[in-house]
């Protein structure tokens, strides 16, 4: 008896997310805020009235998608480049040719995936073209366009940013993947609504990630005469490793540790340790959370509890030593106790309120009286004349004047009623009370 071999009606080579990219604006799902009816982005397409655009957004949302769409039904000629492989030169060829085919009233569409990657020489050559119209620019990024795309270029430029697509979204779109003829209809798929919700959370608003996990557990799943089970171990293996959205070198990087920072200022050790753990699951490294640590201590917490930077150097010594994965309880020690720890910004305010004197006034000189005098010749200019040594009084204090003439009765650090500051504030004005009276 011949064996049946159910892959055999699947296209070559392609895999289920190819086989399955909608070709029209009622089968593309997601992002109902720019092509839901009657939203701005879909009454563009429909009036045919495209200018060029940035889709700005996580990986996996239907950004390529979505321009291939336009580029169909505008009837415009699609070309797709991609900043690893196209240099200037290549890229003013395609302009040449987009602008004679705009001539014989063809119009291109200009597809460039992850356009944060072209240098500004790649990006200064679509300008031109896309001032005279000889191309429509759609540039696809995961990166936040203010600070990767040439500002001349942005401006000419409609930012529409794409979210994650929601979970009822993704399994939408896994059901269609196991009916459709294009994708495993021919299989008769046999998985329930439980595990399809299971692999769109795994998916994590990821599209890509989503159909490249059913296409897995459907070829590893149990196959029989009448289709395909996929059983709950099989789907777990295909999922062992949740797929969270993180870029070391890119905005989703400054916005955790933003988020990190931010809940331990806020006192919050939950929301602190969570985001510390997205950081690590991410592949971030952990001596630069670390680093972020020691900076937090002085310039969060301050004086108002001084082992919070001892903690903290501590930390860092320790993911030295360590490394990962041990080091995270480590870190998740040190984020608790900065989170808990009272806070004081008074440090931090005093150091910027001396730069700004600094930036905005001219160099001031060291007053005499605390100059050092090493030499005959300085001495004999007055250096260190009239200085008071503070160990010679009796309350180890003298009212000689520290700072240049300028400055004098200036006050940067100003202490907070937080923690041990208080009583260091305290003890301030006490010396400032005996220093003026």
């Amino acid at each position: 008896m011949e064996q049946i071999n159910m892959f055999d009606d699947r296209e070559t080579g392609a895999p289920l997310a190819s086989r399955l990219r909608p070709e029209t604006l009622d089968e593309y799902v997601g992002q109902k805020h720019l092509v839901g009816k009657g939203k701005i982005l879909r009454q563009m397409i429909e009036n045919d009235n495209i200018s060029s655009m940035i889709f700005w957004g996580p990986p996996g949302v239907g950004k390529t998608t979505l321009a291939r769409i336009i580029a169909k039904q505008t009837k415009a000629d699609f070309v797709e480049v991609s900043a690893t492989s196209s240099g200037v030169k290549e890229l003013k060829d395609i302009m040449n040719r987009a602008e004679n085919a705009r001539k014989m009233g063809i119009r291109t569409l200009l597809f460039t995936d992850e356009i944060h990657r072209f240098n500004k020489a790649q990006q200064d050559a679509f300008l031109p073209y896309v001032e005279k119209g000889s191309i429509i620019l759609v540039g696809a990024t995961t990166e936040n366009p203010s600070f990767e795309i040439n500002s001349a270029l942005l401006s000419r430029c409609k930012v529409f940013i794409l979210k994650a697509l929601e979970e009822d979204d993704l399994v939408e779109m896994l059901r269609r993947a196991v009916t459709s003829e294009k994708g495993l209809g021919n299989m008769n798929v046999k998985v329930d609504d439980e595990q399809l919700a299971l692999i769109a959370r795994f998916a994590n608003g990821d599209a890509r990630t989503a159909l490249n996990t059913i296409e897995m557990a459907v070829f590893n799943g149990k196959m029989t005469e009448d289709g395909v089970t996929v059983d709950d171990e099989t789907l777990a293996q295909c999922m062992n490793r949740r797929s969270l959205l993180y870029d070391k070198t890119g905005e989703e990087h400054y916005n955790l540790i933003s988020a990190l920072h931010k809940s331990m200022r806020n006192s919050d050790p939950d929301a602190a340790v969570y985001w510390l753990c997205r950081m690590l699951d991410g592949g971030e490294e952990p001596l630069y959370i670390a680093r972020r640590l020691v900076r937090f201590a002085s310039e969060d917490v301050g004086l108002a509890d001084s082992n919070a930077l001892l903690i903290a150097v501590a930390a860092y010594q320790a993911c030295h030593f360590l490394g990962m994965p041990e080091c995270d309880v480590h870190l998740a020690h040190a984020v608790v106790y900065l989170s808990m720890a009272p806070k004081s910004n008074a440090v931090y305010m005093a150091v910027g309120a001396a730069k700004r004197d600094i930036h905005d006034s001219p160099a001031e000189p060291v007053p005499l009286q605390i100059r050092n005098a090493p030499t005959k010749l300085m001495k004999e200019l007055d250096y260190g004349k009239g200085y008071q040594y503070a160990h010679d009084t009796e309350e180890k204090l003298t009212k000689m004047q520290c700072l240049p003439d300028s400055l004098a009765g200036k006050r940067y650090y100003r202490p907070t009623n937080q923690g041990r500051e208080q009583k260091i504030g305290e003890r301030l004005e006490k010396i400032l009370e005996w220093k003026n009276s």
